[in-house]
């Protein structure tokens, strides 16, 4: 083992390379420095660990709730903190879901993960590669001020400096980015199941939570980037979580995985309001294509509340979108375009996450009149990428849209609004028990109006129901709508002969049921 370990040691460090990257970054970084902190914390409200280790089957020592390696990358002082390199990054990922207290095992299990990912390639290029200078400083000096806040979702069993390089660009941009591994429910892994990208999303929502502890993290203006596997699990988080303000997948999951889609159930296109960038790769072959991916059950064609903006490139595969991949790509692993086209590639889709998160989180015009310009207006390379764009639909059809709308224009006008709804989408639909809560909701809260409103809408949508027309007397009554409310109880008496509670009403009136 120290014979490993000072190999590693010597291919990392810098000036020991006789051979350049294959990576070239083209973008110029932005206007800030970039710090790097690396925190390695616990999500105590999930388990990770269970009581024996599947692999030995001996007992469990030590801290068993869920390990979040969080790297994050921020806006920086110049001139502090100190110099990374590739080889940095890399050796993270021996310590992604271990957090050993002994320099020596943290060095052992760094070692090994090095190897792991470099071992393949010859030994100038695997200098090269791990020597490779990168813009973050770790531990730098966070700038004054407040940033945006981006959380990046890495694709399958990936770890969270899978795209260090994207981080680091819009770090240099003036955004706060926070990324963890793709770690699964537990330690035998992520699954390629409703189990696994819940488990994601779950990390994405601890993320979050943790960018509120940040001083200078802007948590109003948030956006989730995933790459694959992450590119579904984001997709799932903005459609649980309304504080996500935009997406950003790269060839996600959320295109090839539609049988997960329907398990979870609360995956719907009307719950995705917020704009979408989607990276894509080039398109293969049909006869390539699983039997459960086309257009019909495609999620994207699907989506009609948000603004979609779908940008194609050309020389990417799928395994392209993780740059620290590229960087330690086999030399004949290039496919049909070289790496410096993969380079050129990178450079224009870190332009589109930049300008789409510039347009939708900072507001900047400039950059959304960039996102609607054709291809050949962009001054990249003639057939790099395509792009595709849908605008959003208006509002979704759902409660919370609804109510927005009955704000806007008057409850009283609910009835019409229902039917024009349920007319655009006939699968809109409020049950009894939905629209009965909501005008006691309204009630409690001296909304009398509205909750009249509400409640005749349900008697409306369900006349064969006591309670509901037993629900609209108690409304008009605390609306001193005196005849209305007689009307409703003798109403739900006739469908309900038994209901004791609107003869004592009825009477309390004044009137015989």
């Amino acid at each position: 083992m120290r014979s490993l370990l000072l190999s590693i040691a010597l291919l990392i460090m810098p000036g020991m390379a006789s051979a350049q990257s294959h990576f070239t970054r083209i973008n110029p970084p932005g206007p800030h420095a970039v710090g790097l902190r690396v925190v390695e914390q616990y999500d105590k409200s999930r388990g990770y660990r269970g009581a024996t280790d599947p692999f030995t089957g001996k007992p469990t020592e030590g801290e068993r709730a869920r390990p979040v390696q969080t790297l994050i990358w921020y806006p920086a002082d110049k001139a502090t903190g100190r110099a990374t390199s590739a080889g940095d990054y890399m050796r993270l990922g021996g310590t992604s879901d271990s957090f050993p207290a002994q320099a020596a095992e943290r060095a052992r299990l760094e070692a090994r993960y090095v190897q792991s990912r470099t071992g393949t390639l010859p030994p100038d290029r695997a200098k090269a590669e791990l020597s490779a200078p990168m813009l973050a400083k770790r531990d730098a000096t966070a700038s004054s001020g407040k940033f945006p806040v981006i959380i990046y979702a890495p694709s399958y069993r990936a770890p969270a400096f899978e795209n260090a390089d994207l981080a680091e660009f819009l770090a240099s941009q003036g955004y706060i980015v926070i990324a963890s591994p793709s770690t699964g429910q537990s330690m035998e892994g992520m699954n390629d199941d409703l189990e696994g990208v819940q488990t994601q999303m779950g990390d994405i929502q601890f993320l979050i939570g943790f960018a509120h502890l940040l001083p200078n993290a802007d948590t109003e203006r948030l956006a989730v980037i995933g790459y694959s596997w992450g590119g579904l699990a984001n997709v799932m988080a903005a459609a649980k979580d309304s504080r996500i303000d935009a997406l950003v997948s790269l060839d996600g999951s959320v295109r090839s995985y539609p049988d997960v889609i329907e398990q979870s159930r609360f995956l719907t296109p009307d719950r995705i309001t917020v704009p979408m960038l989607y990276v894509a790769a080039t398109p293969r072959h049909l006869e390539d294509l699983p039997s459960d991916m086309n257009a019909e059950r495609s999620f994207l064609n699907k989506m009609k509340y948000a603004d979609l903006y779908r940008v194609t490139l050309a020389p990417y595969v799928h395994s392209n979108f993780s740059v620290m991949g590229q960087r330690f790509l086999p030399d004949g692993a290039y496919g049909d375009y070289d790496k410096d086209e993969l380079s050129v590639a990178n450079a224009w889709l870190e332009t589109y996450v930049r300008r789409f998160l510039d347009g939708y989180l900072k507001d900047d015009a400039a950059a959304r009149a960039f996102l609607e310009l054709p291809a050949s207006q962009t001054e990249a390379p003639a057939h790099l990428f395509t792009l595709y764009r849908t605008k959003a639909q208006g509002a979704p059809p759902s409660r919370a849209a609804f109510a927005a709308e009955l704000a806007r224009r008057g409850f009283q006008q609910a009835s019409a609004i229902y039917g024009a709804w349920r007319k655009r989408d006939p699968g809109f639909a409020l049950s009894e028990r939905d629209l009965n809560s909501w005008g006691y909701a309204l009630l409690g809260d001296g909304e009398v109006e509205g909750a009249v409103a509400i409640l005749r809408l349900a008697a409306e949508l369900h006349p064969d129901s006591w309670n509901a027309f037993d629900s609209l007397g108690e409304a008009y009554a605390r609306a001193g709508m005196k005849a209305p409310a007689i009307e409703a109880y003798r109403k739900s008496l006739s469908l309900n002969p038994a209901n004791r509670g609107a003869i004592d009403q009825l009477a309390r009136l004044g009137v015989k049921p």
